[in-house]
């Protein structure tokens, strides 16, 4: 994987370079998400600046190994776990939110041995950033950059009982959690730490303001490199029958893909087909769903799929259905909207952000029967509307193009960089 060669124009004011940190709890090379997030703007903003990057101990191996093949001039690593002894109990997901909130206690200490070395002009907490959990480089006493920052978008209750039991009791200890976090003595000298916090969403916005941060601005999170934007446009168009909608992500009761299953069902189209891309514990009760409707036959379960076959299923669907219920942000949006594809996604959390009503249909959390209905009929409107189809397959890859590139992000992170710095002076 060869390095981006990524030209910025600057005004003058921000021609010179800044001693950086960044917080990047993921960060790894070639993967996605939260991990690519990390990689991606640590790898872009070494190119304007020195960057020294904390990350957990078990990113090292992936990123030295591609750092020896590819060195990247003005960027440091440095590495933070705790034991193994005292970290046994973390299993993959299990533990990790409580062990990402004792990482970010953990890395205090490495981080003001950092600044006493360095000197760091600027600090920024990066990835994973959860509004209530509070940041372990905001003890630096440098202008702090917090976020993007997310975690505060929730379905009204009416959504609950749909979640199953597992979902329910998630959505509440999430609930708990975040209510816990908000009285932590740590989150809020985080929150009055930022000289600036970027958010996601404006209820994440409306959520940092309570804790009292000072200054608050909206920015998606999500971006994309430049070559993968251009790989996504130029897919092959789908065939025109049969019709089909897609959603890829995990089937998890949060993700709202029995509300897709529905709306798909109360279309009734002919010559139509429903693929869900992604595996998850809620696939059994969504296969069930399907055949309680009487529609297993128009739905297609394909478990998760390497990235590069996904995105081949991905141009040959139609339209992507996003019926998530509260994610921050999230890249199967863009990365659709990339491939040309209208999204229908529900009013709430990142995507109602990352889609225009020139990309897609943005649905209203009324209740379950109303957004169900509104559903199916975004999906009846473009299977029936070619023009509005083409027209919106169009826009959505301008808008990625000019909102969603990593050059663009950079940008805009390091014109807060700037701006914080001058604040400050």
């Amino acid at each position: 994987m060869q390095p981006h060669t990524i030209n910025f124009k600057f005004p003058l004011s921000m021609a010179s370079r800044l001693k950086v940190l960044i917080s990047a709890y993921g960060c790894e090379p070639g993967k996605g998400s939260e991990p690519g997030v990390g990689w991606q703007l640590a790898t872009h903003m070494a190119r304007l600046n020195d960057v020294w990057v904390i990350t957990r101990a078990n990113n090292k191996a992936a990123i030295e190994a591609e750092l020896s093949k590819h060195p990247i001039d003005n960027l440091h690593f440095c590495y933070f776990d705790f034991p193994a002894w005292a970290r046994f109990w973390k299993r993959g997901p299990r533990g990790v939110n409580l062990y990402y909130y004792l990482w970010q206690l953990g890395i205090r200490k490495l981080a003001r041995q950092l600044h006493a070395q360095v000197g760091f002009d600027v600090v920024h907490h990066a990835t994973f950033v959860k509004y209530w959990v509070p940041a372990g480089v905001a003890v630096v006493t440098a202008p702090f950059l917090w976020g993007p920052v997310g975690g505060a978008d929730t379905p009204p209750l009416a959504f609950w009982p749909g979640l199953g039991c597992r979902g329910f009791v998630f959505e509440a200890a999430r609930c708990l959690a975040r209510w816990i976090g908000e009285h932590s003595p740590s989150l809020h000298f985080t929150a009055r730490r930022a000289a600036l916090a970027l958010a996601t969403t404006p209820a994440t916005a409306a959520r940092l303001k309570k804790l009292g941060t000072r200054k608050v601005e909206l920015l998606i999170e999500a971006a994309l490199p430049e070559q993968e934007v251009q790989a996504l446009k130029k897919l092959p168009p789908p065939p025109s029958e049969p019709f089909r909608f897609v959603y890829l992500g995990n089937l998890l009761w949060l993700k709202g893909v029995h509300l897709a299953i529905h709306a798909f069902a109360r279309c009734g189209l002919p010559k139509t087909e429903l693929w869900l891309i992604g595996d998850g514990p809620y696939r059994a009760k969504l296969v069930n769903l399907a055949e309680k409707l009487g529609i297993a036959g128009n739905v297609r379960f394909f478990g998760k799929l390497p990235r590069q076959v996904a995105l081949q299923r991905l141009s040959e669907c139609h339209v992507y259905v996003h019926p998530s219920l509260h994610d921050s942000g999230g890249w199967a949006c863009p990365e659709a909207m990339a491939a040309g594809k209208p999204v229908i996604c529900l009013d709430i959390g990142g995507p109602a952000v990352e889609v225009t009503n020139e990309c897609g249909f943005k649905i209203p959390l009324r209740s379950p029967e109303e957004t169900v209905y509104l559903l199916a009929e975004a999906m009846r409107r473009l299977y029936l509307d070619s023009d509005l189809r083409l027209r919106m397959s169009a826009a959505a890859q301008k808008h990625v193009e000019k909102e969603f590139t990593w050059t663009k992000r950079v940008e805009q992170l390091n014109s807060y960089y700037h701006m914080i710095v001058n604040t400050q002076e």
